[in-house]
């Protein structure tokens, strides 16, 4: 089930590859704490996913409602 909208789940995809850029020095320097960029991987999935486990358990969801048809 769906509960991640399409902004949200464009902003986790960046967010997620952003981070994961920082772990992979792609353009950052090595700072001894780039394996927190793996972190990363997270938004990553949840954005391709579009699913979050934390919002199902909070009862979020950032998905439109859609529309009944008469």
């Amino acid at each position: 089930m769906s509960n991640v909208g399409t902004v949200d789940r464009i902003v986790r995809v960046i967010a997620g590859l952003l981070l994961l850029a920082f772990a992979v020095p792609v353009g950052f320097p090595q700072t001894g704490w780039n394996w927190i960029g793996y972190i990363g991987v997270i938004p990553l999935l949840t954005g391709i996913f579009a699913a979050c486990p934390a919002y199902s358990i909070f009862g979020i969801s950032t998905c439109r409602a859609h529309s009944l048809r008469p």
